[in-house]
């Protein structure tokens, strides 16, 4: 079936470590008995091909073993993990999900019956397929989450070819595309999985510590952290070798720092959405904003400075909204770039573009010049209405350490001013002492 060269390349590397869960390692062979164990239990519970199975975990060693079992009897997964655990029912509901499988912490699974029946059209195209199903989840962090539908045959096709053998760290979610994106990649070229039961920074440089990691998947936001934590300076993570982010734009000052302090770890940036996966992409330089993505199986085209995307792995629709692709199959992605031959720099999304009189503001690029300052750990940039410009800029910010309101609202207008036209200034400074992400590590919006 649409693994068979999965489960060829598990044969192949029997003895090799897999994942490492909880401290105990599971090699190649035992992932495949354990996948062709799920096989039987799905038969046994009598589950038919085409059922929208909803599996709550984040990455065990199970997990992983189910997902594949689920792929090989055509079933559409829905991963969920805890990170959503607010919108659970709302996400079972969108999806129709027919069948539950919820992993504990100790990695048992349970399977329950659900009450709904997925007779949604966008799945009756992957029944008559005869194909595995997979649907993901937006962030909703621009309104409501967008349920996704992909035929993951489209999104298996990439792996068929091998590339390099990694030990890598699964930071992003068991739910995010990033994260199944990652875990295909690990498994198609039988490279071992360090798992992670926190997120934080010393859990993370300490894993990559003990298990020698050499590719860490990861956000900006994440990155921002470690510097701010300065865990580096309490792990030796000379192993790693490659740190790629995505998932948000990335803050200029964050990147170069980081660089700077880390000049022999290759900085590669990433782009991909739930609704087409993960393109193939390429860095100007490990400091450098501007990237080459697309490769094979994509075409991306640039209209109105907002970048399109036509895609094979690209989702068959959403079950909770209608199209979103042109007639001749682009979606559009509603991020604004600049383009110089064949690289593009990402500024943002359009729908947060702040008009003031007539001028274009980019959160991104304020923020980024106040992330130079000293004393700033996080700042959020966003627009407030205005009778006489339409909107003026504001600025949330998390200090590092406590400072005088009034000086450093004055210190920050006089810094941007001096680096950016006065439109582009914030107006009004707030303050917060909650951090601005989200259990993604994903840069939250709240204006």
């Amino acid at each position: 079936m649409y693994i068979d060269f999965l489960l060829e390349r598990f044969r192949e590397s029997a003895d090799k470590d897999a994942i490492v869960w909880r401290d105990k390692v599971y090699k190649y062979e035992w992932l495949l008995n354990k996948y062709h164990y799920f096989k039987e239990q799905i038969e046994k519970e009598q589950v038919e091909q085409g059922t929208v199975c909803i599996v709550e975990s984040d990455f065990t060693p199970n997990s992983v073993a189910l997902m594949l079992a689920l792929f090989n009897h055509n079933c559409v997964f829905v991963p969920l993990t805890k990170s959503v655990a607010s919108k659970r029912e709302e996400f079972i509901e969108v999806s129709q999900g027919e069948k539950l499988f919820h992993i504990n912490e100790n990695d048992e699974v349970e399977i329950a019956d659900l009450p709904y029946k997925a007779d949604h059209e966008i799945y009756q195209q992957v029944k008559d397929a005869n194909h595995p199903g997979l649907v993901l989840f937006s962030s909703g962090s621009t309104g409501k989450s967008k349920a996704s539908v992909h035929d993951m045959t489209g999104l298996l096709e990439k792996f068929h070819v091998r590339r390099n053998t990694l030990r890598t760290i699964t930071f992003l979610l068991y739910d995010h595309i990033g994260g199944i994106n990652t875990l295909l990649y690990i498994l198609s070229n039988t490279g071992f999985i360090v798992t992670l039961n926190d997120r934080s920074p010393d859990n993370v440089l300490r894993a990559i510590e003990k298990y020698k990691v050499e590719l860490l998947p990861t956000s900006p936001t994440f990155i921002n952290l470690i510097l701010l934590s300065e865990a580096y300076k309490r792990y030796d993570i000379t192993s790693l070798k490659t740190v790629s982010y995505g998932t948000e734009p990335m803050p200029e000052n964050t990147l170069k720092r980081f660089h700077q302090l880390f000049p022999e770890i290759n900085m590669l940036q990433t782009y991909g959405l739930s609704e087409v996966g993960i393109l193939r992409s390429k860095s100007k330089s490990s400091d450098s904003l501007w990237v080459k993505v697309g490769g094979e199986g994509f075409d991306i085209r640039i209209v109105e400075g907002l970048l399109e995307i036509k895609a094979k792995s690209a989702m068959l629709g959403y079950l909770n909204a209608p199209s979103p692709f042109t007639e001749d199959g682009y979606f559009k992605t509603g991020d604004a770039v600049l383009q110089d031959g064949d690289y593009i720099k990402i500024l943002g999304r359009k729908s947060e573009i702040i008009n003031v009189g007539g001028e274009k503001v980019y959160p991104q690029e304020v923020e980024n010049t106040v992330l130079e300052m000293d004393n700033v750990a996080e700042v959020e940039v966003f627009g407030e209405e205005n009778p006489i410009t339409g909107k003026i800029v504001c600025a949330k910010v998390r200090l590092i350490n406590e400072e005088d309101k009034k000086s450093f609202k004055q210190r920050l207008k006089k810094f941007v001013s001096e680096r950016l036209p006065g439109y582009k200034v914030p107006v009004k400074i707030k303050f917060s002492t909650e951090e601005q992400f989200s259990s993604r590590f994903k840069k939250r919006r709240t204006n």
